[in-house]
């Protein structure tokens, strides 16, 4: 959101440009004037630059842990991918094809 001090010059930039023998008229247009710009900031959906910090931090964590997850996927795949070939060799050379017969004595 915007800060406050960049609010107040910008409501007291708006109030001296009115004509001095408008002061009633300058307290009423500051009112109004802090009400719009309030409205118009919260519908914007802005957030401060602390919050947005904050979730930039967090996203910097969960990137690197993803990384961290992805080298321990990687690592695990590779200590499978041998084991799985074993383990297909040796059903290859245990099979028995289905559509020949057995020889009976």
């Amino acid at each position: 959101m915007i800060s406050p001090a960049h609010f107040e010059d910008f409501v007291n930039q708006v109030k001296h440009k009115l004509p001095k023998g408008m002061f009633a008229l300058q307290e009423d247009m500051e009112k109004n004037l802090r009400a719009a710009l309030e409205s118009a900031l919260r519908k914007m959906n802005l957030v401060t630059r602390e919050e947005f910090d904050v979730q930039a931090s967090v996203l910097e964590r969960t990137r690197i842990r993803l990384e961290q997850l992805e080298m321990q996927v990687t690592a695990l795949e590779a200590q499978c991918l041998p084991i799985n070939q074993h383990v297909e060799t040796n059903e290859t050379t245990n099979a028995v094809d289905v559509d020949k017969p057995k020889d009976t004595e």
